[in-house]
């Protein structure tokens, strides 16, 4: 069997999200989207609801009533809050193991998709982006193609190391030359298979940057939280190590180094928001 055979194996393994989240995914990128049809998505959920309701309930937000229903909780926390505690959730177990090939431990890479989806969403923000749920949910699962790659990435680490160090390759051109597929493209097929919309497909397959997508606002903006963290020492691993940096991504953008540490300044108290928060449940 070849490698790339076993790695659509281990997709097939891959457990992955709830339909109701990839569900919940896809409509919260209308703008346009309500509460009621979020909420309609997630009380046919009895996990998902239980999760909510758990998590609202919690000594967290200490709040001066029980709420016992997904609307209420909605109402109470606002939409984005509800979207991102089911989107969190939902990710944590396949994102927090070790991936060794990587140089990323326990929890490690489960960090970086959380601090790379808070900057991302910050970004989107202040460019006034369009689809800012959809560019938090790219950002979050981006890298979902490590978990498969792992492995090989593992056993191959020299031939990777040789390239990257006498051949000038970034960490990623190197794992597509030994293995034959990178790791965003790996990704890029696992949020197809689940059902994601063709846009976070693409977001993910290319948020890396490649000359073609330097116009494309969200995957741009990707990109730059990923650049941002590891800037700030989240997620460096090995790859982080040998990381193509495309430097007119910011001039393109309109996006100015104060900017940047604005939203860092910023990330601090949202990445301790969502650590407590998911630690209540």
């Amino acid at each position: 069997m070849t490698a790339i055979s076993d790695l659509l194996r281990e997709i097939d393994l891959l457990a992955p999200m709830p339909d109701v989240v990839r569900q919940i995914m896809n409509k919260a990128e209308d703008p346009q989207c309500s509460m009621s049809e979020i909420a309609d998505i997630i009380i046919f959920d009895p996990i998902l609801t239980a999760n909510v309701l758990k998590i609202v309930n919690s000594a967290y937000y200490s709040l001066p009533r029980k709420i016992d229903s997904v609307q209420d909780a909605i109402t109470v926390l606002g939409m984005n809050q509800v979207i991102d505690i089911v989107v969190l959730k939902s990710g944590a177990k396949t994102f927090s193991n070790d991936q060794r090939g990587y140089g990323l431990y326990e929890g490690d890479l489960w960090k970086c998709a959380v601090s790379c989806a808070l900057i991302a969403r910050g970004l989107a923000v202040k460019l006034k982006a369009k689809n800012s749920r959809m560019i938090f949910t790219a950002a979050l699962i981006k890298d979902i193609g490590k978990v498969i790659l792992d492995r090989l990435v593992e056993g191959s680490i020299d031939k990777i190391h040789k390239l990257v160090n006498e051949k000038g390759f970034s960490f990623r051109e190197a794992e597509k030359k030994v293995i034959g597929v990178d790791h965003a493209e790996i990704g890029a097929y696992i949020a197809d298979k689940w059902g994601f919309s063709s846009q976070m497909v693409k977001i993910i397959r290319n948020h890396h940057l490649n000359d073609l997508m330097q116009d494309n606002l969200e995957t741009s903006i990707v990109y730059l939280a990923d650049n941002v963290c590891m800037m700030m020492g989240i997620g460096v691993g090995e790859d982080g190590l040998a990381y193509r940096f495309h430097e007119d991504v910011l001039i393109k953008l309109g996006v100015s180094p104060d900017d940047l540490q604005v939203i860092i300044a910023g990330f601090g108290d949202e990445m301790k928001k969502i650590e407590d928060l998911l630690s209540s449940t």
